[in-house]
């Protein structure tokens, strides 16, 4: 995966890329490479993965990675029972932060849980986040403590709309508070590193599926032509099609 003209470019972004994902092997591979500055997950990819056992998975990963940040969610849907779950989870390790998304799956907003975390110094993720106007109340309360407000920038461009303002918004919102980053989530293509970082966004999570694309960043678009047309005569004489 790694290339001397890939990384060169990576150097040159001021964006932080995290590794998305549940897999212990992979987390063990992608913590080798310096332009992975931290770690993500979630229930979902925990799900593909088939762990079961959280705290495990949590302990091992948060260890590998060392000095880097894992961001895990709660799975609690009551807004006490989030807060309790992500008081243990702090616990675990200095490098943990605790994911929360913005509401429950009532529609119930986590504000006063975030900002009861906050005020124990309990580093936040806060996840799920798909407009402006979930963003703004924040403000009034987030303190010294590190939080991430993970836009699900890729879901709101599935939706038909230009995630960027959105990203903008929120980077003007907390452009006094150097504790307060912005994470571009559910990235879709390689492209989108480029994106976040020319916008500002602090930090974008990428999952494994396309880091593993990472050989074709800066690649000159004539060659990577060629190798497409090769790509399709290859595969046609493997499959032996025929005209008649």
């Amino acid at each position: 995966m790694v290339t001397p003209k890939y990384i060169n470019i990576l150097n040159k972004l001021n964006v932080d890329i995290y590794a998305d994902g549940a897999s212990i092997q992979s987390i063990r591979k992608l913590n080798k490479y310096k332009f992975i500055k931290g770690f993500t997950s979630n229930p979902t990819l925990m799900s593909k993965e088939g762990i079961s056992n959280f705290k495990d998975f949590t302990l091992k990963a948060s260890k590998i990675i060392g000095n880097k940040s894992l961001s895990v969610e709660v799975f609690d849907d009551s807004l006490d029972g989030m807060e309790k779950q992500a008081r243990e989870i702090a616990s675990w390790n200095k490098n943990l932060y605790v994911k929360i998304p913005i509401t429950n799956t009532k529609g119930d907003y986590t504000y006063d849980v975030v900002k009861n975390l906050q005020s124990l110094k309990i580093k936040c993720n806060v996840t799920a986040i798909f407009t402006l106007s979930q963003i703004k109340p924040f403000k009034k309360f987030i303190n010294n403590t590190p939080i991430i407000f993970s836009i699900f920038a890729g879901r709101i461009a599935d939706a038909g709309f230009d995630p960027k303002p959105i990203i903008l918004g929120a980077k003007n919102l907390f452009k006094k508070n150097s504790k307060a980053k912005i994470l571009w989530a559910s990235p879709r293509e390689l492209f989108n590193i480029i994106e976040a970082n020319n916008v500002g966004c602090d930090i974008i999570t990428v999952g494994y599926d396309i880091l593993k694309k990472m050989n074709s960043l800066g690649m000159d678009l004539n060659q990577f032509s060629l190798n497409t047309v090769k790509m399709f005569y290859n595969d046609a004489k493997k499959s032996k099609l025929k005209i008649n």
